[in-house]
C-alpha cells in the first residue's frame, strides 16, 4: 500500500505527532507511507530524520500551492489512498480533486461542529471516510450532517517508553532543578485558556499548605501564558511554578514528574495525557470530552466534574497522601496503553480504516 499523508501545520502538537508516528508504523510494516508537509516544519524535519519521503511545499499559500503538488503526485505515482491530518490539508486535497483519482479519509481531531458553508462540507462530503479521534468527536461530525457511515473512531496511540530507571528519573529531574524528595506536579500542552492550566495553578496554595515543596512543571507555550505567568505572582507562586516552554524532547517533562495532571475543558482526546499514562504516572484529568473513554475513574486515573482549583487540590492531595494508589494507578494506566492506546494499535487501526475505502474503490473500477 502507498498512502500519501498531508499535513500543513507549521508548528509542532499532538496530531503532528500522530502524522509522524502513523508514517513511520506503516513503513515499519512495510507500506511506502509518503509525506506531504511544510518545508522546515518541524513534521517534516523530523520525517526526513525518521527515513520518510516527504513532499514540502513552501508555507504562504500552503493550500493552494499542496493542490498543485497533489495533482502532480497523484498523477506521477500509483497512491492508493491521500491521508489529509488536518483541516488545512483537507482544502487542498479537495481544491486538487484528489477524491477524483483516490480515496481521500480525513481525520477530524477537534470536537466543535462543522461550518455550515457549502465549501466546508464538501470537503468532507467528498472523503470515503472521516477518522473521529474519539467518540466524542465522531458525535459532533454525525450532528453536523455527515452520514454516520462515512464515520469511524480510530483512537490516537503513543509510544510505550521502557520503565524508567533511577538515573534517568534523577537526570530529569535535576534538569528543572526539583529535588530528589520533591513533588513534581506536570502539565503538558498549549497554554489556552480551554486547557484549564490556570485551575490547576489556582490549586496550588492548598496543595503546597500540606505539602510545602510541591512544583508544578507547565511544558508548552501559548497565548495564555502571560496571563498564568501574571497569576503565579499574584498567588505568590513564582518560585513553584516552572514555566518550561515548548520542550523538544518532552520524555524529560514525563521522565520527571510524580504526577501528570491534565484539566482541559472538554477534550477531544488528549494525546499528552495518554503519554503520561504510558510512562505509568498517576493522573488527575477533567471528566469531559473524550477523556472518559479511555480513564475509568479510581481505576486507572483520577477524574474530577470539571475544570476546578478545589475539585483539582482535593484529586492532587489524596494522590500527594496515598503512594499506594497513586502506584496502583500508574501501573494500570500504563497498561491501558500497553492494550489499547498504543502506537502500534492505532497504526494497525489505520490501515484498517484505509482497507475499507480502498476496497470500495476498486470495486467501483471493476464495474
Amino acid at each position: 500500500m502507498i498512502p500519501l499523508i498531508v499535513d500543513l501545520e507549521t508548528e509542532w502538537r499532538g496530531g503532528q505527532n500522530q502524522a509522524l508516528l502513523t508514517a513511520k508504523g506503516m513503513i515499519a510494516c512495510g507500506h511506502d507511507a509518503q509525506l506531504v508537509a511544510i518545508r522546515d516544519s518541524p513534521l517534516a524535519r523530523r520525517a526526513v530524520q525518521a527515513g520518510i519521503q516527504v513532499h514540502e511545499v513552501a508555507a504562504s499559500a500552503k493550500r493552494s500551492r499542496t493542490a498543485i503538488l497533489l495533482r502532480k503526485l497523484l498523477s506521477q505515482k500509483n497512491f492508493d489512498l491521500v491521508h489529509a491530518n488536518e483541516p488545512h490539508a483537507l482544502t487542498a486535497a479537495w481544491l486538487a480533486g484528489a477524491h477524483k483519482r483516490v480515496p481521500v479519509v480525513a481525520s477530524r481531531r477537534v470536537a466543535y461542529p462543522l461550518q455550515k458553508n457549502a465549501i466546508a462540507r464538501s470537503r468532507y462530503l467528498a472523503t470515503s471516510r472521516i477518522l473521529a479521534v474519539s467518540r466524542f468527536v465522531a458525535a459532533s461530525v454525525v450532528k453536523s450532517g455527515i452520514p454516520m457511515e462515512k464515520v469511524e473512531v480510530v483512537y490516537e496511540g503513543v509510544e510505550v517508553p521502557p520503565a524508567i530507571t533511577s538515573e534517568s528519573r534523577e537526570r530529569a529531574r535535576q534538569r528543572w532543578g526539583v529535588a530528589a524528595n520533591g513533588h513534581l506536579l506536570g502539565c503538558v500542552g498549549y497554554l489556552l485558556a480551554e486547557k484549564g492550566q490556570e485551575s490547576v495553578l489556582r490549586a496550588m496554595p492548598a496543595v503546597r499548605a500540606q505539602f510545602p515543596g510541591t512544583r508544578l512543571l507547565l511544558a508548552g507555550d501559548g497565548p495564555n501564558r502571560v496571563r498564568l505567568e501574571a497569576l503565579a505572582k499574584q498567588l505568590h507562586l513564582r518560585d513553584a511554578i516552572i514555566f518550561a516552554g515548548f520542550v523538544e524532547d518532552v520524555a524529560q517533562v514525563y521522565a520527571a514528574l510524580d504526577i501528570f495532571v491534565f484539566p482541559s475543558l472538554a477534550e477531544p482526546l488528549g494525546t499528552s495525557l495518554l503519554a503520561a499514562m504510558a510512562w505509568g504516572l498517576p493522573v488527575l484529568a477533567v471528566a469531559s470530552g473524550g477523556v472518559p473513554e479511555y480513564v475509568d475513574n479510581k481505576e486507572n486515573g483520577l477524574l474530577v466534574a470539571k475544570s476546578d482549583p478545589a475539585l483539582a487540590a482535593d484529586g492532587l492531595l489524596r494522590l500527594l497522601t496515598d503512594d499506594s494508589l497513586s502506584a496502583q494507578l500508574g501501573r494500570k494506566a500504563r497498561r491501558t496503553i500497553e492494550e489499547q492506546f498504543s502506537a502500534r494499535r492505532m497504526v494497525e487501526n489505520t490501515l484498517s480504516a484505509y482497507q475499507k475505502p480502498i476496497k470500495e474503490a476498486a470495486s467501483v473500477k471493476r464495474n
